[in-house]
């Protein structure tokens, strides 16, 4: 087995074991529709063989925002232009996924028509909102009663999402964002159902989101990402890591989720994704995405192994387009600068 044998496994059926990782990069207009730019970002991609395109981080409604100039999932037209993106991506031939996503705490009234962001409780993350240079403002706790709000939001996301043609979605419950606000103790102060009092209360709003997304979309077309090594806002992994992970998977796997994306620092795979990877795959017989930095060499490695089952790659598919091609035939890569953030290509 290496990374270019198709994958099929709880109904995904892929050419490759190759995905393009969610990433941000801030090209839609000032309606959050995605444009024809980003139409044919994702399309080349697709007709360059990558075997599943993971989109940018897609707002599910306008009280979730925290980033400039990024996509949304929630009115008609933002709809109607996911459409031609979904179209062109299946007419070069692949499947693609609409990352959901909740910023949380990592938000700031500048996006959010003066309000405050929201978060599990009142507590500031470190550094400066995006694109702006202002700190993080302490975001409003989230009532209890407003919580099946949110869920509600996710859910008419994946509807929303299918109706624009995804082959399905991934839950963003990773990078320090609302889903990973509530699994960590040092953001969630709670003493409620969803408090920080026990394993099970801090899952409880992360599991609920994936069951109402679960019951639209199905276990085929449902992934979640988590980041339980992860840097944003001023933290890094999950306090209790071990007992998080050992309590966490086995619920997943129990309300049926079949697919798990793990995504954490922006740092040596073995330190962090693959660190997580080793402590979940006990625990877990489904599919596991990750990688984002592997060789080829050790992506192989990790498939050969059972660890993983499709590899992720981020900033070297966004400076590669034809990076499938690439890899398979030998051919140097163009290495990643900061420069390529600017431009869609």
């Amino acid at each position: 087995m290496d990374i270019f044998t198709p994958y099929s496994k709880n109904g995904l059926d892929l050419k490759n074991r190759i995905v393009m990782s969610a990433m941000t990069r801030n090209f839609a207009d000032k309606d959050h529709s995605p444009t024809d730019d980003m139409r044919a970002y994702y399309e080349r991609r697709a007709a360059n063989d990558v075997g599943l395109i993971l989109t940018e981080g897609t707002i599910i409604h306008p009280s979730g925002d925290g980033y400039p100039n990024v996509p949304h999932i929630y009115t008609e037209k933002q709809i109607e232009e996911w459409k031609k993106v979904t179209n062109a991506v299946h007419t070069a031939g692949g499947k693609i996924f609409c990352q959901l996503w909740h910023c949380g705490r990592i938000s700031h009234p500048t996006y959010l028509n003066g309000e405050l962001p929201v978060a599990p409780s009142a507590v500031q993350a470190e550094g400066n909102a995006p694109g702006l240079q202002e700190p993080f403002p302490t975001p409003r706790a989230l009532l209890q009663e407003e919580v099946p709000d949110i869920i509600d939001m996710f859910r008419t996301a994946t509807k929303n999402a299918l109706r624009a043609g995804f082959d399905g979605v991934e839950i963003h419950g990773g990078h320090g964002y609302l889903i990973d606000e509530f699994f960590d103790t040092r953001i969630n102060k709670r003493t409620d159902a969803y408090g920080a009092d026990s394993m099970e209360n801090r899952s409880r709003f992360g599991l609920e989101v994936v069951r109402a997304v679960l019951d639209v979309a199905g276990p085929e077309r449902t992934m979640l990402r988590i980041s339980p090594s992860r840097d944003m806002g001023g933290l890094y992994e999950w306090p209790n890591l071990e007992g998080m992970i050992s309590y966490l998977i086995p619920q997943l796997n129990t309300i049926g989720l079949r697919m798990l994306d793990i995504s954490c620092a922006r740092s040596n795979y073995h330190e962090t994704s693959g660190k997580i990877v080793r402590m979940v795959r006990p625990l877990w017989p489904h599919t596991i995405l990750a990688g984002a930095s592997l060789s080829l060499e050790d992506a192989h490695k990790e498939l050969e192994n059972g660890l993983v089952d499709l590899v992720t790659y981020g900033r070297f598919i966004l400076a590669n387009p034809d990076f499938v091609h690439k890899i398979k035939n030998g051919d140097p890569l163009v290495p990643f600068d900061n420069s390529m953030r600017s431009t869609l290509y």
